[in-house]
């Protein structure tokens, strides 16, 4: 693997599990030094990445809290001196109900850690960035943020929400050459999935028929994606939210 990102830093929020540690790992290989942030405390993203020869640290920080976020990049800077990319993952997917019957500690919830959490990590990375003259940044959304999801009001409305803050800074530091995208995965396979499912292989099979590819996605699927959208290949691609989802949108 060509080291692309070598002597770069990156942050991944919500780096302990599924996309998240798909795409700190994928940013290792490439040879980025990794931060990995996470609310639950979780070492094996890290521990893989030096297994493999990587560097990474691990920081606990909840991402709809303003001061927890803070800490992460004063952290993030003490310990590596620059950031270069960002990949704002880490969301929830809130309890289902409709609209009539979505609680207000429900809403609260999913909007404070998905769009929130999305402004707030934003708001502390790009002023390093703009200080080196350049970054990228991706903040994951959902096909949630492209379509409707009954049933699912808070999260659908939070990943619309994510799509449009994105455009939002893409148009704001455009000329700083800060790179701001999202990507919009599909039914992929991770631990929000299996809480979907209850891992029943009736439910799986749904929503594998559901995706017009019939099957659902890898997380490194979406790593590819994301460092993609980091890297100098996509250096004219800004404001863009790219659909991760074997052509569910495209129904």
């Amino acid at each position: 693997m060509e080291k692309i990102f070598l002597n770069k830093v990156v942050l991944v929020t919500g780096g302990s599990f599924g996309i998240g540690r798909a795409t700190a790992i994928a940013f290792a290989i490439r040879g980025a030094k990794v931060v990995i942030a996470d609310c639950i405390e979780d070492h094996e993203t890290r521990n893989t990445i030096k297994e493999a020869g990587g560097e990474a640290i691990f920081v606990k920080c909840d991402v709809s809290n303003d001061s927890s976020v803070k800490a992460l990049l004063h952290k993030t800077i003490e310990e590596y001196g620059r950031l270069d990319y960002a990949f704002n993952n880490a969301g929830v997917e809130g309890l289902a109900a409709p609209v009539h019957e979505c609680t207000d500690e429900n809403w609260e919830k999913t909007i404070g850690i998905n769009l929130k959490g999305v402004w707030l990590c934003m708001k502390y990375e790009i002023p390093y960035m703009l200080k080196q003259g350049k970054g990228a940044i991706v903040n994951n959304a959902s096909i949630a943020g492209l379509v409707g999801f009954p049933n699912l009001p808070a999260y659908v409305a939070s990943k619309h929400g994510v799509i449009g803050l994105t455009k939002n800074a893409a148009l704001e530091y455009a000329k700083s050459h800060i790179r701001v995208n999202a990507v919009c995965p599909g039914v992929i396979k991770t631990p929000m999935i299996d809480r979907f499912t209850g891992k029943n292989k009736e439910v799986e099979k749904q929503f594998e028929t559901m995706e017009p590819v019939g099957r659902m996605g890898e997380p490194g699927e979406v790593a590819e994606a994301v460092t993609w959208l980091c890297s100098d290949a996509s250096s004219f691609v800004t404001g863009h939210s790219m659909a991760v989802d074997g052509g569910w949108v495209a129904q």
